[in-house]
């Protein structure tokens, strides 16, 4: 049995051998094996539809039937070029000038394409898999170059594995954000604002209610709450280093001739602040945080829903500390992500430590000296990790804190970031207990990572059913008939004093139809009310999940409704 890659970059071979074979003109770009499958590129006139995918599929079919044997052949780039130039390929011919004297092409068949490999031996073993989607991709993936079809595809080596991979992604597709935020009401994205999102009153309430959480729980931890600009002097990206390392992705504009730019991250405005006054050694660690607006140009291809936008809101907070401080700060936020994930939300989640990147600022010892304190915070927290090498900030390592969805997928939300570099840049000081200037060492953490983002994921591991406490409305009060209309209202109005988000259906419609629209929109509670309830001054009660709870009165709802909202249940 093969690695799953390997037998994937297969498929994508077998995939564009039969694509050549229904569309001998098409120009073929790339095909590499990723995450959940693989993909391929073409440059076609034929405009693909979801509908092409079958008959590509039969063909992959006999291709597999035909047992071809997968053959590497080393050759030298003059000769790779001249094989492709005959066979008009104007994209291998591209990729080959950048490559070195000596390449490798695979064979199968009378199909051959330049690749570096492994494969599989035989396309018999390519027996399970399926084409998923057709898409645009720029080569390159860059704007200014011409659009391309890429075709996604999956595989695996066993029937059982395949089946079961697309049951998870028949139920990710039921859960897509984008779907439920247009059935829920939460959010939309406007043709005028690609990757710009808009939030609808609904999604503003949990949008606001993630956001109170947010602020209740860093007061509790001595957080101070302060807000930057989000459009800032070019020179202080220069300085920060964000400009060499970003400024591919920021955004500009001139005021009274001079140039800024519109913030990707909230760093350089907390040093600015930081460094506003003089600050002692009693004052630390100062634990400053910001809902942060932030913006980041992303390629048209790339954006999706809520989880690729050009906008976000980032929960950054900056924490500036002595040196001795570090192990104990670094714990305090491991425990606050770990309150947030688990005891909150419920996610599983497992934990990275990535290293210096090659873009990195500052030198060797004092990465080394930031990287030994967050392993070390690691095992005093017992927290099994992994490392990643290479993948830390610019300005320093970090922990990347990975959470579980209901359906086994990972997101990297939370981070913890050491840096020793910015302080230096930004010429941080505090005065210590003998009066000498001295540098202090700064934390930066994201707990959601993007407000956006996460609420995206909660969608999606939720299926739209959020709990109580997050549901943009928490009761439905139902009148059976016209004339317990006043009694639905006051019912309503009784809920809304005691701070119950809460709606009432008084449509002509039948009882069991608002009460399925009540369920298509995920509300946790609906509250019938009838003739009998009127006059007894109770409520008959329904949950989305329990059904029928039978009848009670308002009181012991209201307080079973303030316990979940109180326990974030």
């Amino acid at each position: 049995m093969y690695p799953l890659d390997t037998l994937r970059h297969t498929a994508a071979h077998v995939m564009a051998q039969a694509v050549l074979r229904l569309w001998p003109d098409a120009k073929l770009a790339i095909g590499p094996a990723i995450k959940n499958g693989f993909y391929y590129d073409f440059d076609m006139e034929h405009r693909l539809t979801e509908e092409d995918l079958s008959a590509i599929e039969k063909e992959m079919e006999k291709i597999v039937k035909a047992e071809y044997a997968l053959v590497r052949e080393e050759l030298s780039n003059s000769e790779a070029q001249e094989l492709f130039r005959k066979l008009d390929q104007p994209y291998k011919l591209e990729l080959l000038k950048e490559l070195p004297e000596q390449v490798s092409v695979y064979r199968q068949g009378e199909f051959v394409d330049l690749c570096q490999g492994p494969h599989v031996d035989s396309t018999a073993l390519v027996k399970h898999f399926k084409l998923q989607s057709v898409a645009g991709a720029y080569w390159r993936g860059d704007s200014s170059q011409p659009m391309l079809q890429r075709i996604y595809g999956t595989a695996f080596n066993t029937a059982e594995e395949l089946q079961e991979h697309l049951k998870l992604l028949e139920e990710a597709a039921a859960r897509d954000h984008r779907k439920l935020g247009r059935e829920l009401d939460l959010f939309s994205i406007q043709e005028e604002g690609p990757g710009f999102p808009f939030f609808h009153p609904k999604g503003m309430v949990i949008r606001n209610t993630l956001e109170d959480f947010w602020r209740q729980e860093h007061v509790k931890r001595g957080y101070q709450e302060v807000k930057t600009p989000i459009m800032l002097h070019e020179d202080l990206w220069h300085r920060s280093g964000h400009y060499d390392n970003y400024r591919d992705n920021m955004y500009f504009t001139d005021i009274d001739e001079e140039r800024f730019a519109i913030k990707p991250m909230n760093c350089p405005g907390g040093m600015l602040l930081y460094r506003r006054k003089l600050h002692s050694y009693r004052d630390l660690p100062l634990r400053v945080g910001e809902l942060g607006l932030v913006h980041r140009h992303e390629l048209s291809g790339t954006l999706h829903g809520l989880m690729r936008v050009r906008c976000f809101t980032q929960d950054d907070a900056h924490i500036f500390m002595l040196p001795s401080q570090i192990q104990d700060e670094i714990e305090g936020v491991i425990d606050l992500i770990d309150m947030v994930y688990t005891d909150v939300f419920g996610f599983p989640y497992h934990v990275e430590l990535s290293t210096k990147p090659e873009n990195a600022i500052g030198d060797d010892a004092m990465w080394e000296k930031a990287t030994e304190a967050l392993r070390e915070a690691l095992e005093k927290k017992n927290l099994p990790y992994v490392i990643n090498e290479g993948d830390g900030a610019f300005y320093g390592p970090k922990i990347d804190f990975h959470l579980e969805d209901s359906l086994g997928r990972t997101w990297q939300c939370g981070t913890i970031q050491l840096d020793f570099a910015m302080p230096e840049r930004f010429d941080l000081t505090y005065i210590d207990e003998d009066g000498q200037r001295k540098r202090p060492v700064m934390l930066h953490r994201v707990i959601f990572g993007s407000i956006e983002r996460f609420i995206a994921i909660l969608t999606e591991h939720y299926a739209g059913a959020f709990p109580t406490w997050l549901a943009p409305v928490q009761a439905m009060v139902i009148p059976i008939g016209e004339s317990q209309y006043g009694y639905a209202h006051a019912v309503a109005q009784t809920l809304r004093e005691r701070g119950i988000r809460v709606e009432i259906d008084d449509r002509d419609e039948s009882m069991g139809k608002r009460i399925r629209a009540a369920q298509l929109q995920q509300i946790p509670y609906m509250i019938i009310v009838g003739q009998r309830e009127a006059e007894s001054g109770t409520i008959s009660l329904r949950h989305r999940r329990e059904g029928d709870l039978g009848s009670l009165e308002l009181e012991p709802f209201v307080n079973r409704v303030l316990e979940e909202i109180a326990q974030r249940r």
